[in-house]
């Protein structure tokens, strides 16, 4: 279904650019079935790599609609900008998860009741016909419709009454778009963490009407009782972009979080080598899908491709830090400049490589790309009220 080169993601937009409007509004919601996703744009995995960019999306829909009939295709936008910003602004959340996620994989190895419902629900054997068909589509090919995700992690939480952890963790083992911060607050969201007391419930005759009769799934909770919440944790700044100039020998680190370079060389840098680190194995303690790595791998591949005229020597692909390291000294570099890592796996490997280059005397600058100091600063409180900064954004790029 998803082929991950730039090229590609480009076609994608353009073909579905002329259908984005209230087209796109009126038939969004329906979930068809796995090779029937037409209604909706399929852009998610190349926009969570930034194979293409939100602004490139944005500009290519608002040619072919006013903002008005585009309204609801470019909310769905930003949501991905305001969940990252969300979730920048409070890191904590993120720490938050990984830690209930260990304490959830500690209950499978401690309770066989946990374990085997878990496993059931992974393999899609719980009985749930709607549930047991994501579950298989999921594994199958790395994608959702945004929809049945919502059903399935509410059916996951408030019928099958499994750790929401599992869930989330199941998804981005297997999801090509997996995003620390759309997943994380999403499954938050239905589970009445998000917004505190405010669940999401999956419910028989919705589902029946938006899957066109396909599923009527019986057994499903009738109550969606919110998850115990200590509340919010304090809010903290966004990361700003820094006016970087180049100093000594510059490599240039190419991750899979960003694969948008161009702000990396609006400084002027002339890189002597580049190298290239795959940071999607680093999602969960557990095994992370191939087709999930293979995409990343591939999306790296094409950038470093795209880009070789203008990044020097070709410094290899690798999933840790200590060759990373090897190539930073081997390259005798005063400065490796890299896109801004969001909360999640990537900047937990970047703070570690920063970390260890420090008595290299080696800095490592992280690029934060301008339509993130943009709108990450905005996600202060509800996406309603951030939305309310939407038509400035727009004309801000441009649009």
């Amino acid at each position: 279904m998803f082929f991950p080169s730039r090229n590609k993601g480009l076609e994608r937009l353009k073909a579905f650019a002329p259908h984005s409007g209230r087209e796109y509004a009126r038939l969004r919601n329906y979930d068809l079935g796995q090779g029937r996703h037409a209604h909706v744009s399929g852009l998610s995995p190349y926009l969570r790599h930034r194979l293409i960019s939100e602004e490139e999306v944005l500009r290519t829909v608002l040619s072919h609609h006013s903002r008005s009939s585009a309204e609801k295709f470019v909310h769905e936008v930003f949501w991905r900008s305001y969940w990252k910003g969300w979730l920048e602004l409070r890191p904590k959340v993120w720490a938050q998860y990984r830690a209930g996620l260990a304490r959830a994989l500690n209950r499978t190895k401690t309770e066989s009741g946990v374990r085997r419902q878990w496993e059931d629900a992974c393999r899609g054997e719980t009985g749930i016909d709607c549930f047991d068909h994501w579950a298989k589509e999921l594994r199958a090919t790395g994608y959702l419709h945004n929809h049945a995700r919502m059903w399935f992690a509410s059916i996951w939480i408030h019928t099958l009454n499994l750790p929401w952890e599992l869930g989330a963790d199941f998804f981005l083992r297997h999801l090509l778009d997996g995003d620390p911060a759309s997943n994380t607050l999403g499954w938050r969201w239905v589970g009445g963490l998000q917004t505190i007391g405010k669940t999401y419930l999956a419910r028989p005759e919705n589902i029946r009407q938006y899957t066109k009769n396909r599923f009527y799934p019986k057994g499903l909770a009738g109550t969606a009782q919110p998850l115990y919440s200590d509340g919010h944790p304090p809010r903290g700044q966004a990361p700003q972009n820094i006016d970087w100039r180049p100093s000594g020998r510059v490599g240039v680190l190419v991750h899979d979080d960003d694969l948008n370079l161009k702000p990396l060389f609006k400084s002027g840098a002339c890189p002597v080598s580049f190298t290239r680190l795959l940071t999607c194995e680093q999602r969960s303690p557990l095994a992370i899908s191939e087709d999930v790595i293979g995409f990343a791998k591939n999306a790296l591949e094409d950038t470093a491709n795209r880009w070789a005229e203008r990044i020097g020597e070709d410094g290899g692909l690798h999933t840790t830090l200590d060759p990373i390291l090897s190539w930073a000294k081997n390259y005798e570099l005063d400065q490796v400049v890299t896109s801004y890592g969001s909360t999640g796996p990537a900047k937990e490997v970047l703070d570690d490589l920063e970390t260890r280059l420090l008595p290299l005397n080696i800095s490592l600058v992280r690029v934060v790309n301008p339509y993130d100091s943009m709108t990450w600063p905005r996600a202060t409180h509800g996406f309603f009220r951030f939305k309310d900064n939407i038509p400035a954004f727009l004309d801000e790029m441009g649009i």
